[in-house]
């Protein structure tokens, strides 16, 4: 059977995922889609577009059930994947309680952690609203929302330790411009989606200071490395890392012109402010909170991340950009 799914957030990916979901969808089913601005809602069903996101993207208006109210979007639909900004998510749910998620399937698409306490999305589901890991998934690239909306060829991974979820979710999403496997590494794709974020705003910073192509490739190479460690200390289960899911992700992301984590980087290379990136962008940057939550868990595993360690001190001591990369290079090969 098909679950009814509802989409919560506004933001690119979100509007990304909901056309996805919007190609193949049979004749009388709807894709609900939550989003907490009601006028962006008023504009999609008059204008047949996001207006903020993605505004090249039309929408039959038919195949959607658009609302704000996140209490009856959660209580009507069975499968709900969250895109929302991690920094976000805990105020997004304010309103919910664990009864609210009773029964429910939960995808991430959410390529962060949740600060404060430092929980990867399937964690966070599972402690606070006692979804059981068996109904928790990930969405992950390599994929940007841009080329989505371009309608380029694109795959993604789909992971959850259910397999019948993963690929029901797998076969909703996959179209002529996606494809789609499937994997039971939920830590692990989730996590190495985080980091990824964070190893691209050193790419953006080193870019920005003026490194160039061939010092990119070993920051990339070392990077790699970086994420597999960390991984593995937490979540030790056999995975192939070069897979698309891990390397490609961390690619993409590390050297698209549609990256913001890259973008943020490359202002903060420039001698801009992080408050002054983020007002420039305006646009989140996931991996600048996801260095910080990586840097305090990291405390329990003490695994080597001189890269992770490079923009944290750069993002949060202020240490100068220049200074700190200077060191960071000492410590690459």
């Amino acid at each position: 059977m098909n679950r009814s799914i509802a989409v919560i957030g506004g933001g690119s990916w979100a509007t990304a995922i909901v056309k996805m979901l919007c190609n193949g969808l049979p004749e009388n089913e709807k894709i609900t889609w939550w989003m907490r601005n009601t006028e962006q809602i008023e504009s999609i069903r008059k204008f047949r577009h996001n207006p903020r996101y993605l505004s090249a993207v039309e929408f039959e208006v038919a195949k959607l059930n658009l609302s704000s109210d996140i209490v009856d979007v959660i209580a009507s639909n069975d499968l709900i994947i969250m895109a929302v900004p991690s920094a976000f998510l805990d105020d997004s749910l304010k309103e919910l309680n664990p009864d609210s998620f009773k029964n429910k399937i939960v995808f991430s698409a959410i390529k962060g952690i949740v600060p404060g306490p430092n929980l990867i999305i399937g964690d966070y589901f599972n402690q606070k609203f006692n979804v059981p890991y068996s109904h928790v998934g990930v969405i992950t690239g390599p994929c940007h929302a841009e080329e989505v909306a371009l309608e380029k060829l694109s795959y993604l991974t789909v992971a959850s330790q259910t397999q019948e979820f993963a690929q029901e979710v797998a076969d909703r999403i996959a179209c002529r411009f996606i494809r789609t496997t499937v994997s039971d590494d939920i830590y692990g794709t989730e996590l190495s989606a985080v980091l990824k974020n964070v190893v691209a705003i050193a790419s953006g910073i080193c870019h920005g200071l003026g490194y160039g192509d061939n010092f990119q490739a070993v920051l990339i190479s070392n990077a790699i490395q970086e994420i597999s460690r960390f991984v593995d200390a937490v979540h030790p289960i056999n995975r192939d890392i070069k897979s698309s899911a891990y390397l490609g992700d961390l690619l993409v992301t590390a050297y698209s012109q549609f990256s913001r984590n890259r973008m943020f980087g490359a202002m903060i290379g420039k001698g801009y402010s992080v408050k002054m990136a983020q007002l420039e962008m305006n646009m989140i940057a996931e991996g600048y909170y996801a260095v910080k939550c990586i840097h305090e868990i990291n405390q329990k595993y003490g695994v080597d991340m001189p890269i992770t360690n490079c923009v944290y001190n750069i993002l949060y001591e202020r240490i100068a950009p220049a200074i700190e990369v200077k060191i960071l290079t000492d410590k690459l090969s």
